[in-house]
């Protein structure tokens, strides 16, 4: 049997307006204890394109980086056992409590769910939440046909909202 293993806190403050909601860390992302640590991922790429800044690989500059700009970062599985970095082997998991990170960026306008496995959790659990979310292509290096301009026509109408 599996070990239960147990995701990231979420990365929020009172002035985040877009949520992005992964499924569960990677093996990678474990290793160094941050969202999207895997350096194959597009997800820091194409924050950095958006915003037209470099992103370093730090995970405090990270942190510090998405809070700037108004971004929370969290995944929907808060443990589970998987195997590898496999959404699909996810199973036994416990789901993130949204509600309460909501009540503590009330500015949130926009949930961004990376991948398919993240967007299904969620719906099974807060299709009724009440604020726009999205699926979206899942920055993952597995998938071979990142769009990025779905991300970046995301972003820009999250952040166009006033």
């Amino acid at each position: 049997m599996s070990d239960i293993i147990s995701g990231f806190p979420p990365v929020s403050d009172a002035s985040s307006r877009v949520l992005i909601l992964g499924s569960f860390p990677s093996v990678k992302s474990r290793a160094v204890s941050f969202y999207y640590g895997n350096r194959q991922n597009r997800f820091w790429k194409i924050l950095s394109e958006f915003f037209g800044e470099a992103i370093e690989e730090a995970a405090d500059f990270r942190r510090s980086f998405v809070l700037a700009h108004g971004i929370a970062l969290w995944d929907i599985v808060t443990e589970c056992e998987i195997v590898g970095s496999s959404d699909a082997s996810i199973k036994n998991y416990k789901i993130a409590p949204i509600d309460e990170l909501l009540r503590g960026a009330p500015c949130v306008r926009s949930i961004l769910l990376n991948g398919r496995r993240a967007f299904d959790i969620f719906c099974e659990n807060y299709k009724d939440i009440g604020i726009p979310y999205l699926l979206m292509p899942s920055t993952s290096p597995a998938n071979p046909r990142l769009d990025k301009s779905i991300w970046f026509e995301a972003l820009s109408q999250a952040f166009a909202e006033k």
